[in-house]
C-alpha cells in the first residue's frame, strides 16, 4: 500500500500507518504540475533578474543584497550549510521521518518553486528510509525550524548525516551505495526546504499519536483500579453526562461502563459508600476534558500538516503572477497547539498518581495491605513505585509551562517576535513520556490489586486486560526491581500506540 500525497488532505492516521506498516509514499499527477508551474514562475524571476526575496536576495537582515546571478545556486548552499546550527540529541528517527513527509506535502501545493528532481529525492529518501540525523535543540519556531531543518537539507544534498539500516553513516555514501546522485540546490530550494513549521509539527504528530493512545489506555488502567476500589458505578450513568453538554465526558463514561460491565467487584452508591473520592468519580469529567484538548490539538496539527508554510510563496493567478514575502513560516499555532497537549496530556498523569496513591495507602485502599506488599514490613511492595510516579507528575508540572509565551529577537531585529514552537513540541514529547511511565506504574499495580481482591470477579473485558499484561509483568510475590516492570509495561503501552 502507498500514500499518495497531494499536499491538502494527509492525515494523522496516514502517519500512523505509514510508520505502523513501514509504507512508501507517491505523488499525484495533479501536484507534480503545481511543482513544475511554480518552478517555471522561479526560472522566469531569475532570467528577468527580478529582486525577489531569497532567490535573488539575501537572507533576513540581508535582504535587501542583491546577489550576482551566477551565485544563486551558491547563495542556497550556503544558506543550508549555515543554519545547520542544531544541538544536542537528534530527533526520534519517527520525528525525521515524518519530518520529511510534511516538508514534501507543503511543496506538493504549489507556491515553493522547487524542481521536479528535488521532490524526487524526498521520495526517494522516504521511500528507502534513509532518515536525517537531526539534533533537536536550536529552533525559534519562526522564520520556519531552520536550524532543524537545515540537516534534513544537508541529508539531501549528500553533506549530512542518516541512520539507514540502523546505522548512522554519511549520506553521500548512502546514496553513492544505492547509485543515487546527490542533489544539487537550484535557486530558492534551500530556503524553500528550512522555511517551514515541520520540525515542530512532526514532533506533534508523534506526541498526538502516543498521547491519544494513552488516553484510551488510561481508561482500562482506571477500571482496574476502580474495581480494587469497589469503585461506585453511579457516577458514571449517562444521565450525569448529557446534562454537562460535553461529548467528550459522556463518551468517557460510555467507554467506562462498559469496561466494568459485569464486574462483581464494583458497587452502586451507599452500598459501601455513598461517594468515591474525585480521582475515581470524576474520571469522565477529567479524562473527557483531555480529550476535547487532544481534538482541538489533532485539527491545528492536521491544518499545518497541509499548509504552504515557507516564504516567499509563488500564486499563479492565471493573468498574474505573484511572489509574495510573507510570515506562514511562523510557529504561533502549532506552538499554542503544543503548549495545550502539555497541559491535557498532564492532567492524565495527575489523576493516575492519585489512583496509585489510593491503592497503596493502608489508609485509604479498603482491605487491601499497605503497599500491597506480600509482608507488610519486611517488604516494602508498591512503596516507591509511587514515589516515582509523584516525581514524574511534579517534573509534567515543570514541562507543561507554555513556551509560546516567551520570544526573543533575533536576524538583528528583523526577526523580532518568535513562536518557540519547537520548544513546546520537545517538552510536550517529554511529558508524554512521563504520562506513560506513570500509567505504567498504575497498571503494575492495579494488577496486583485486582488478583488480592479476585480475578475472577473482574469484568470480562478488564480480565482480558489483566491477562494480557500479566504475559509481559508477573505477580508480586516478593519485592524486586520493579523499574523493570515498569519499563516493560511502558514500552508495550507505546508499541500498542501504533497498532490500534
Amino acid at each position: 500500500m502507498t500514500i499518495v500525497l497531494n499536499g491538502n488532505d494527509l492525515s494523522i492516521q496516514d502517519i500512523k500507518a505509514l510508520i505502523a506498516d513501514d509504507l512508501k509514499v507517491s505523488v499525484c499527477n495533479e501536484a507534480m504540475l503545481r511543482v513544475e508551474n511554480s518552478r517555471k514562475i522561479v526560472e522566469r524571476i531569475i532570467e528577468n533578474e527580478e529582486t525577489v526575496y531569497g532567490i535573488t536576495t539575501g537572507f533576513g537582515l540581508f535582504s535587501d543584497v542583491l546577489i550576482d546571478k551566477s551565485k544563486y545556486e551558491d547563495l542556497q548552499l550556503n544558506l543550508i550549510r549555515s543554519h545547520a546550527c542544531g544541538v544536542g540529541e537528534p530527533f526520534h528517527e519517527h520525528v525525521s521521518l515524518v519530518m520529511m513527509i510534511l516538508r514534501l506535502n507543503t511543496m506538493l501545493k504549489g507556491h515553493s518553486g522547487v524542481s521536479r528532481e528535488l521532490v524526487d529525492q524526498l521520495v526517494f529518501f522516504i521511500n528507502e528510509r534513509i532518515i536525517p540525523v537531526i539534533p533537536a535543540q536550536g529552533s525559534l519556531g519562526a522564520s520556519g525550524d531552520l536550524a532543524p531543518l537545515s540537516h534534513l537539507a544537508l541529508a539531501l544534498v549528500g553533506e549530512g548525516e542518516v541512520i539507514f539500516n540502523g546505522e548512522r553513516r554519511n549520506s553521500r555514501d548512502v546514496l553513492q551505495s544505492l547509485n543515487r546522485n546527490i542533489h544539487h540546490l537550484k535557486a530558492k530550494e534551500g530556503l524553500a526546504l528550512i522555511n517551514g513549521t515541520q520540525a515542530m509539527t512532526s514532533q506533534g504528530v508523534i506526541s498526538y499519536i502516543e498521547a491519544e493512545s494513552l488516553a484510551y489506555d488510561a481508561e482500562w488502567i482506571a477500571s482496574l483500579t476502580h474495581q480494587s476500589l469497589n469503585g461506585i458505578v453511579d457516577a458514571y450513568n449517562e444521565n450525569v453526562h448529557i446534562v454537562r453538554n460535553s461529548n467528550e465526558q459522556l463518551q468517557v463514561a460510555n467507554r467506562m461502563l462498559d469496561w466494568l460491565e459485569g464486574s462483581s467487584l464494583t458497587t452502586k452508591q451507599g452500598e459501601i459508600r455513598v461517594q468515591d473520592a474525585y480521582s475515581l468519580r470524576c474520571i469522565p469529567q477529567i479524562h473527557g476534558a483531555s480529550f476535547q484538548v487532544l481534538n482541538y490539538v489533532k485539527e491545528k496539527l492536521e491544518n499545518e500538516m497541509n499548509a504552504a508554510n515557507d516564504n516567499p510563496l509563488i500564486f499563479d493567478k492565471g493573468d498574474e503572477t505573484l511572489v509574495i514575502s510573507g510570515g506562514n513560516f511562523h510557529g504561533q499555532p502549532v506552538a499554542f497547539a503544543l503548549d495545550f497537549l502539555k497541559i491535557g496530556v498532564s492532567e492524565l498523569s495527575n489523576v493516575s498518581e492519585r489512583r496509585i496513591e489510593r491503592l497503596v495507602n493502608p489508609q485509604l485502599n479498603g482491605d487491601l495491605p499497605a503497599f500491597l506488599s506480600p509482608e507488610p514490613g519486611l517488604q516494602s511492595g508498591a512503596m516507591i513505585m509511587q514515589y516515582a510516579a509523584a516525581s514524574l507528575v511534579s517534573e509534567n508540572k515543570t514541562l507543561a509551562h507554555p513556551a509560546s509565551v516567551d520570544s526573543i529577537p533575533s536576524s538583528a531585529n528583523q526577526e523580532d517576535h518568535v513562536s518557540m514552537g519547537t520548544i513546546a513540541s520537545r517538552h510536550g514529547y517529554q511529558i508524554v513520556e512521563n504520562v506513560r511511565n506513570v500509567l505504567a506504574i498504575e497498571c503494575v499495580i492495579a494488577l496486583q490489586a485486582v488478583e488480592l481482591k479476585g480475578i475472577d470477579k473482574l469484568s470480562p473485558k478488564t480480565k482480558e486486560k489483566y491477562d494480557e499484561y500479566r504475559n509481559i509483568v508477573p505477580s508480586i510475590t516478593a519485592d524486586r526491581q520493579f523499574h523493570k516492570d515498569i519499563k516493560v509495561v511502558s514500552d508495550y503501552l507505546k508499541m500498542s500506540a501504533y497498532k490500534k
